[in-house]
């Protein structure tokens, strides 16, 4: 049956977007949706209503709703690791006995942030968070977008192994007043526990007696934290269904949990358990996430993009493209469908993007008047973060909108390298504010887009095999003995990490 489907999608014949507007009086309409305080404007891609038809008859035979269902009964969608895919119950949204679970591990982080606001592991002024991908993303998108004004406490994440990054974290912090955070869902990663030892050794260098007693780990795995070094009443656990690029609802969001205090993250998870419950509720062509998937298929399998580019247009959300890298490629970047056959078609596009106009400056000409078609998305907030003049803030939201407009529009020139071909598309998600509440909803759209883009195309969107290999390639020249081609066999002796 999505053999039939696909054939129909295949065969959508495409009509300019000018044209399609003065066709279709209720575009607005049909393409516009208003949740949880996000605007979603879909009129400028090229979705129409025999796209929607095609999209919506492919999304039945592939079976949506009850995977959409069965990801939030908690069932056993990740079939490749035999296991649920439950972040939604972090927020409220899933099988009663999961939410009961996430509750219960909410309690006991929210216990340990009183203990610590209490001073009851010392006077602690900075939070030192040490993870990478999933363990650091979201906390990171999340402190950078609504952390600016927070006094609470100073909060800095750690990813990268370069010890640079580790060294321009902590050159401001006392070691006496830092809790050391180390975030790792197995607490086997590599990076993650090489700059945990490294802050301990900075903390024991720096005079802390008991740099263990100002631990605290954030893991699936709370024996293997444990056996680490941890005190068993510091490890904050997680269910091992919740996946590393899903997993900020979870005790991993606990640097903005304690940074921006337990009422944001609160509001962050009601955002999204909002959009959890329009994902879960909605008819499909009236549905945030659904549309959202069909726009993305449209490019990829119609008009063969090969690339989706997102513009925040607010400083705040500057890290958006960064997060969606992660949530997307690494989710649908497969190359084998859920029941382990060769995927026929192209899946994840490379996710990309930058901030507002400082982009328009730089990778603009090319969306303008390069050869390569790349859908945009624009991501945009009604109220400002700043207190500066309105002009700042006006300019900002007269750029995201016009360029929309202009990329549709173009402009004819008989010089050519003046013309712009125009016809190309993009969406926008104008929000009402930047704030947890809306922020968390955004989040949410984004992961269920996700989902629903995988199972359209037949793929597994949890697990993620395809970071493997690099990383035990690596181990394994560390520990000499294994043969490499002879590039890398040259590289790694010019580096002075082989004979």
């Amino acid at each position: 049956m999505t053999d039939t489907a696909w054939k129909a999608v295949e065969a959508l014949t495409p009509q300019p977007l000018t044209e399609l507007f003065a066709a279709e009086p209720n575009r607005l309409e049909t393409l516009t949706l208003d949740v949880a305080g996000i605007h979603f404007d879909w009129s400028k891609t090229h979705l129409d209503a025999a796209g929607l038809r095609a999209f919506a008859e492919l999304a039945d035979a592939a079976g949506l709703a009850a995977r959409r269902d069965a990801l939030f009964a908690g069932e056993a969608i990740n079939v490749t690791e035999g296991r649920a895919a439950e972040h939604t119950a972090q927020r409220g949204e899933g099988s009663p006995d999961s939410v009961a679970q996430a509750r219960g591990f909410q309690a006991r982080m929210r216990a340990l942030i009183d203990a610590i606001e209490a001073d009851a592991l010392g006077p602690i002024r900075h939070v030192l968070h040490i993870g990478i991908g999933g363990s650091a993303l979201g906390p990171d998108l999340l402190m950078d977008a609504l952390g600016r004004d927070s006094n609470r406490y100073d909060v800095a994440i750690v990813s990268n192994v370069d010890g640079l990054a580790l060294e321009e974290a902590i050159k401001d912090f006392d070691p006496a007043a830092t809790l050391l955070v180390i975030a790792s869902k197995t607490f086997t990663t590599t990076e993650t526990l090489l700059n945990a030892e490294s802050a301990i050794g900075w903390m024991t260098e720096n005079g802390v007696a008991d740099p263990y007693g100002q631990v605290i780990a954030l893991t699936a795995n709370p024996e293997q934290a444990i056996e680490w070094g941890v005190d068993e009443t510091r490890v904050l656990p997680f269910s091992e269904s919740v996946g590393g690029r899903y997993s900020l609802w979870s005790s991993i969001g606990f640097p903005a949990a304690i940074g921006l205090g337990w009422d944001v993250f609160e509001e962050l998870l009601e955002g999204a358990a909002e959009m959890d419950r329009h994902f879960r509720l909605s008819e499909p062509l009236r549905n945030a996430p659904v549309l959202a998937a069909f726009a993305d298929l449209y490019y990829t399998q119609v008009r063969k993009a090969e690339t989706r580019a997102t513009f925040a247009y607010d400083e705040r959300l500057r890290l958006l493209p960064a997060y969606l890298q992660q949530l997307e490629m690494e989710s649908n970047g497969k190359r084998v469908t859920a029941q382990g056959q060769p995927v026929t078609r192209p899946t994840a596009p490379i996710t990309w993007g930058g901030v507002g106009t400082d982009a328009q400056h730089a990778v603009f000409q090319l969306l303008h008047q390069g050869t390569h078609l790349v859908p945009v998305e624009f991501v945009a907030a009604i109220e400002p973060g700043d207190v500066l003049n309105d002009a700042h803030h006006r300019q900002l939201l007269l750029n995201a909108l016009a360029q929309g407009a202009a990329l549709m529009a173009g402009r004819d020139n008989e010089d050519l390298a003046r013309a712009y071909p125009g016809d190309r598309p993009s969406s926008t998600l104008l929000l009402d504010q930047v704030d947890a509440r809306t922020l968390g909803a955004l989040i949410a759209f984004y992961e269920h887009r996700t989902f629903v883009n995988a199972v359209l195309l037949g793929i597994n969107p949890f697990d993620q095999f395809g970071v493997e290999l690099g990383k035990e390639m690596a181990k394994a020249a560390d520990k000499g003995g294994m043969a490499f081609d002879p590039s890398t066999t040259d590289l790694l002796r010019r580096a002075g990490l082989g004979d």
